[in-house]
């Protein structure tokens, strides 16, 4: 089976959500393969890519958003595709002679509708239109032979707005566990809280801000980049007496620092797709701090404490029963056994067992 991994959306310096997704996927089916009849060959768009990527065979096609994308099942015909996988939903795919497995990893943008800002003007524009309604969802789903998600809790919204007939399987979203574990002291009472991800308004990160007001004596460390003016925003509302550290984006390496030295990894978001930094926390076993939504229900139930997001007192009480040396120490101790849960091996397998299954379909 010749088994084309599209991994166009594969950033260049460093990853964002779907492009450690893509990346972390591609090297567990690369394991899984070895030495068996799957050649799994990467389709790229830039050479500069690879960096991000495992060692793999690959072929360079175009850019995922050109004109060029019209034409690209075609161009995986003539190199033989048996089957071909995608991380997003937007792969071209008219006069494919191969089975498809297109991506879908959460409909947070029909609520928060807001694009990335380094995709081109245009193409933001179409991102606002296209999330206005669900009906184009359907149809670029139902272009596949099979839908894959990174969750149950996208599963369940993908059936309960009805996004596609095609068949759907969860390929879960997952952490790299540390090797070996660090050891961690005691964190209790470290009277520190980590955030790590965009500054978006269903971030909600203005609640952990205003949540320290109910936490003397805490640090909250920001760690991702910010722009200056929503740096401004944010310090405006800081208590007194409270103490945030922007840190305008960390390297790997520090940000695990900080973690193993910290209280707990905190997130206030109204929504979420999946919450990756949650499920790395956990894997080093710091205990975490999350709104009470579904997605970081399916991910930490049992092991998270959980709060109101928009109630800063609730966050406070959440984070403070964490400050309780024993509380805090089952906590570390549950965390990486429910983020092992969560496994690139296993979701390499899930989407190997669904590609064979198709191409046999196909054959």
């Amino acid at each position: 089976m010749r088994f084309f991994f599209d991994a166009r959306f594969t950033r260049t310096e460093r990853h964002d959500g779907i492009s450690r997704y893509g990346s972390e996927l591609l090297a567990a089916l690369l394991r899984l393969t070895r030495g068996t009849d799957v050649e799994v060959v990467a389709i790229i768009h830039d050479e500069a890519q690879l960096a991000l990527l495992p060692d793999t065979e690959y072929v360079v096609l175009g850019d995922p958003v050109s004109p060029a994308e019209f034409g690209i099942a075609r161009r995986l015909n003539a190199l033989g595709a048996d089957v071909v996988f995608s991380t997003m939903q937007v792969m071209g795919s008219c006069g494919r002679d191969y089975a498809l497995i297109l991506t879908l990893h959460d409909l947070i943008y029909y609520s928060h509708p807001q694009p990335p800002r380094d995709l081109p003007a245009l193409v933001r524009g179409a991102w606002r239109l296209y999330h206005r309604a669900y009906w184009p969802q359907r149809v670029l789903l139902d272009r596949a032979d099979a839908v894959a998600v990174v969750s149950r809790t996208t599963a369940e919204l993908v059936d309960r707005h009805r996004l596609t007939d095609r068949p759907v399987h969860v390929v879960s979203n997952a952490g790299s566990p540390p090797d070996p574990m660090p050891q961690r002291g005691s964190g209790h009472d470290a009277r520190s809280l980590v955030y790590m991800g965009a500054f978006l308004p269903y971030k909600n990160v203005e609640a952990l801000v205003r949540a320290l007001a109910h936490l003397p004596g805490w640090t909250l460390h920001l760690t991702s980049a910010i722009e200056p003016a929503r740096e401004r925003a944010l310090r405006a509302l800081v208590p007194d007496r409270a103490r945030v550290v922007f840190h305008h984006g960390v390297s790997d390496a520090e940000y695990h620092e900080l973690l193993d030295s910290a209280t707990a990894l905190v997130t206030a978001s109204l929504d979420e797709g999946f919450g990756l930094p949650v499920i790395e926390a956990m894997s080093r076993g710091v205990p975490v701090a999350v709104s009470d939504l579904p997605i970081f229900r399916e991910l930490a139930e049992g092991v998270a404490e959980f709060f109101d997001p928009r109630n800063p007192a609730d966050i406070a009480r959440a984070v403070s029963k964490l400050a309780d040396p024993e509380a805090w120490a089952a906590r570390a101790a549950a965390a990486p056994v429910r983020a092992g849960e969560f496994s690139w091996d296993r979701s390499a397998q899930e989407l190997l067992e669904l590609a064979r299954r198709l191409w046999r379909d196909r054959s």
